[in-house]
C-alpha cells in the first residue's frame, strides 16, 4: 500500500470529526490503522510490525507530513 497521501489523510480527519472513527496511518507500510487518538505518535503497526511508525491522522497534518 502506498504512503498516506494528503487526500487519504484529509479524508481520515473528516471521518474522525464527523463520526467515531479514529484513524491513523503507518508511515512504514501506508496502512490505515483504526483506534488511534488524533494526536497519536509512535504507535506500533499491527499490519507490518513496524515499531513506532503509526501516527494519528491529525498529528500527521500538524507534523506537515502531507
Amino acid at each position: 500500500m502506498p504512503a498516506p497521501t494528503i487526500e487519504r489523510i484529509l479524508d481520515a480527519v473528516q471521518r474522525q470529526m464527523e463520526g467515531t472513527d479514529n484513524p491513523g496511518f503507518c508511515l512504514a507500510c501506508g496502512e490505515e490503522v483504526g483506534g488511534c487518538e488524533p494526536d497519536a505518535r509512535s504507535y506500533d503497526c499491527a499490519s507490518c510490525g513496524a515499531e513506532g511508525k503509526v501516527f494519528g491522522a491529525e498529528e500527521l497534518l500538524l507534523m506537515g507530513y502531507a
